[in-house]
């Protein structure tokens, strides 16, 4: 078993270097000793905090092969991203299927608390010896241990919550409660999520908007504090933790929003944790702006029930800069089995890059092998193989239909909030 120590992975510059193209560095012991006595005192506690949930985890997996007399750990059941149906019923919940899964989830859930992605839990519970992960074995069982990417963590914790409601099974309820308690451990200083905890190194360490990372987290945090029936087993002092964490998350959320010359735009599909800025993660995706994860961020600021000025303004400057550099000259289109894009005079619908520079506002087009950055998108194809797509229209329908019903709604209530926030 390859075992990784925090430190071993960590490095002190903010960017690291490889073959010619930035990277992120992680959130390196060296990187906080360096910050300010005013906040290093809860930054060093936080990276403490994460090396003591890793051993734990490597502590336990050691101990299960050497009960077992194994050399090797087992293999983990590989399968697709966990996630629910799109409208799953109380008889769902309640099936001998669900009840059966759910035994299978929990049995995956890491010590710390979490879940890893990509994980079948179709079959049986996991046996002793057996990784939370499937990401990196045989060669490495320790990535993506656990993480909030493609919705894991989070997604287990509505299922679990859903069996509750439909079972009132109490180890559902002790699961889920652990990884409330999982959330909050991994929470940043500043109110911010990284994309895998225990911390692994890399982009991993990064305040993660990317896939929608923290908005999921973000989004279960606001349906615990609402008190939906699902989650009324959650304690009062749990559910005090709960509208703590998620205020903090909203300041990050508004803090790390990037302003062009003094006016509020978006955000990257990450940011480094200590500068805020939004930082560089695989190859072909640079520090940039995205066109991409931002509708979502604006989402969950639109739906707040509390529309504040800082959240007003927020959403305001977003919307703006969507209107701004919204690509009305190209379309997606098919040549020779390839999706692409062409020059039209005038596209049937809106585009927007994924990625643009933080300032100039640029589309940017960084090849998934080479890393290099190419002015337009047929140049970067010409040189790497496609698996992603450099285009998005998601922000069409939040500058039409979600603004319009955004601002219906400030109509009713704006006033009074900006009231209440000036009292």
């Amino acid at each position: 078993m390859i075992a990784r120590s925090f430190q071993a992975i960590s490095a002190s510059a903010v960017l690291v270097i490889f073959h010619g193209v930035a990277l992120a560095a992680p959130l390196s012991p060296e990187r906080v000793n360096a910050l300010p006595p005013s906040e290093r005192a809860s930054w060093q506690q936080y990276v403490e905090r994460s090396n003591a949930a890793w051993r734990k985890d490597h502590e336990t997996l050691s101990a299960e092969m050497a009960a077992r007399g194994l050399q090797q750990p087992l293999a983990p059941p590989r399968g697709g991203d966990f996630k629910l149906p799109s409208h799953p019923t109380p008889a769902w919940f309640g099936s001998t299927g669900a009840g059966q899964m759910a035994t299978t989830v929990i049995s995956f859930q890491t010590p710390a608390g979490g879940w890893s992605k990509k994980l079948d839990f179709t079959g049986t519970a996991r046996k002793p010896g057996t990784p939370w992960s499937s990401q990196g074995v045989p060669a490495d069982p320790w990535h993506y241990v656990g993480t909030f990417d493609n919705r894991a963590t989070t997604e287990e914790l509505r299922f679990l919550a859903g069996v509750w409601l439909a079972t009132k099974r109490q180890d559902c309820a002790d699961a889920f409660r652990r990884g409330l308690d999982y959330i909050f451990a991994a929470q940043f200083p500043n109110g911010g999520w990284p994309q895998v905890w225990p911390l692994e190194g890399k982009y991993h360490d990064d305040i993660t908007f990317n896939d929608d990372a923290m908005m999921h987290v973000m989004e279960l945090l606001r349906d615990v504090s609402n008190g939906s029936p699902e989650f009324a087993f959650v304690e009062e002092a749990r559910r005090s933790r709960v509208k703590q964490a998620l205020a903090a998350g909203l300041d990050c959320v508004l803090k790390t929003q990037v302003r062009q010359h003094g006016a509020l735009a978006v955000w990257g599909a990450q940011h480094d944790p200590l500068t805020l800025a939004p930082s560089p993660a695989r190859l072909k995706e640079p520090a940039s702006l995205s066109g991409g994860e931002s509708v979502e961020l604006v989402r969950f600021l639109m739906k707040l029930p509390w529309q504040s000025p800082p959240v007003v303004a927020a959403v305001e400057g977003a919307l703006a800069w969507f209107e701004k550099v919204k690509i009305t000259d190209i379309e997606k289109t098919v040549e020779n089995g390839k999706h692409t894009y062409v020059h039209v005079a005038h596209a049937s619908r809106p585009l927007w890059a994924r990625f643009y520079d933080v300032t100039t506002n640029q589309p940017l087009f960084a090849g998934a092998q080479d890393g290099v950055i190419y002015p337009t998108f047929a140049e970067m194809q010409a040189h790497n193989h496609i698996g992603y797509d450099y285009y998005t229209g998601q922000p069409e329908a939040l500058i039409t239909k979600d603004q319009a019903k955004w601002r219906k709604g400030l109509g009713q209530n704006g006033q009074a909030d900006s009231e209440r926030e000036q009292k």
